[in-house]
């Protein structure tokens, strides 16, 4: 490994890891979570601002110079999971697991924080922030909103991942995660007796045309050479059986990498939705509830991150991302507006390899913590670098 690590700092890492991970908080709940973050950075004499966007905190780390800072992000939420690890550090709290390894993201920005204070000479301030609510795509935005990005020129984050072995990075050009758009469609039919449809407008059949329609548009519509998703997760209607059901609700998710490819996939869910209404004579809405931008790397900012990961772990142990992720990241939202790069740190433990993320057995192997820390350390010192002469402040 490029950079000094003793053995202290991991112990404690790995120490604060087991405490998050027996004491799990769902979005918007990191109370104590950030409690220990600010006890951490406490005893490292690095300076901060908590309840920032309710439970954030954002610390700094001073440079050498007056350039814009590199910012460094960890998310601190746990799922709504009751945990089956049987670990012996396992969530004390029925329904609440930390299942896709924030609580070893954090732990890792922690370990950069007790690195990059001991600099002397760092080329750009360091700003770190630790996100709430990235579960459910919240938080980046009211970090934002709260000055998360004010003077930031750079910004870099990463993510656990069973699919590599532990001391590898996945460092990688382009697209590494999808946009996500969660949608509702509601149908107003007109309830009637089961035994005489003909007085009704169903609404279960509309739904379920909307269903089999809307699963043509990535099969159809779409370039295969362009990964995307339609998935309806929820279909909601009736209330007894000798019913015809006058209302019904689906809730969905559109998932895909390339923008144009995202709205096109919307607007043909809307198109579809409103047709299958028509056709039947029932009113149907369409409306999208949340959306997070996809992460695409620049290519530019993924070669400084390249060159910090082979630091750490060496040329053999960096390696692209090689099959499409669709899974959501509200860091998207920090890259609308900043330059920056997202990378996975390979983390699989020997054994468990079939338990992904979000899974109730999900676990991740407490090496990857050295790794993360000292990647975030190196990423700094290399951005810095590259930020303080565009500055002006050579």
């Amino acid at each position: 490994m490029g950079t000094a690590f003793e053995a202290s700092l991991f112990d404690e890492l790995v120490t604060v890891r087991r405490d998050l991970h027996q004491h799990p908080e769902l979005s918007w709940d990191e109370v104590r979570t950030a409690e220990r973050v600010c006890a951490f950075l406490d005893r490292y004499g690095v300076s901060y601002r908590n309840a920032i966007g309710r439970t954030g905190v954002i610390a700094e780390i001073p440079g050498a110079t007056d350039a814009p800072f590199v910012a460094l992000r960890a998310d601190m939420d746990a799922l709504p999971i009751t945990e089956e690890t049987g670990l012996p550090f396992a969530s004390i709290h029925d329904g609440r697991m930390h299942a896709c390894g924030h609580d070893a993201h954090t732990s890792m920005l922690l370990g950069a924080a007790a690195l990059l204070v001991r600099e002397r000479n760092l080329p750009a301030p360091v700003r770190l922030i630790f996100q709430p609510a990235e579960e459910v795509g919240e938080g980046a935005q009211e970090m934002i909103r709260n000055g998360a990005l004010t003077d930031v020129a750079m910004i870099f984050g990463g993510h656990v991942d069973r699919h590599f072995t532990t001391g590898k990075i996945a460092v990688t050009d382009g697209p590494v995660n999808a946009s996500t758009d969660s949608f509702r469609i509601t149908i107003h039919g007109e309830g009637a007796h089961a035994a005489r449809p003909h007085e009704g407008i169903d609404a279960v059949v509309v739904g379920t045309l909307i269903v089999s329609a809307i699963q043509t548009i990535v099969s159809r519509e779409v370039n295969p050479a362009h990964p995307s998703v339609v998935t309806i997760g929820r279909f909601d209607a009736g209330t007894a059986p000798n019913v015809i059901a006058g209302t019904a609700v689906l809730e969905g998710t559109v998932r895909a990498q390339e923008a144009d490819v995202r709205n096109h996939l919307i607007a043909s869910v809307d198109r579809m939705a409103l047709a299958a209404g028509h056709l039947h004579g029932a009113h149907v809405t369409f409306e999208v509830l949340s959306s997070t931008p996809p992460v695409s790397n620049p290519v530019d900012v993924a070669d400084i991150a390249r060159v910090a990961a082979k630091e750490i772990a060496g040329d053999d142990n960096v390696c692209p991302m090689e099959i499409a992720n669709m899974g959501a990241e509200d860091f998207g939202n920090y890259m609308q507006l900043v330059p920056g790069c997202y990378v996975r740190f390979g983390s699989r433990v020997a054994g468990k390899e079939g338990y992904p993320a979000h899974s109730s057995r999900f676990d991740v192997d407490e090496d990857v913590l050295r790794i993360g820390a000292a990647y975030y350390h190196a990423v700094a010192r290399h951005a810095g670098a590259v930020v303080a002469p565009r500055a002006g402040v050579e």
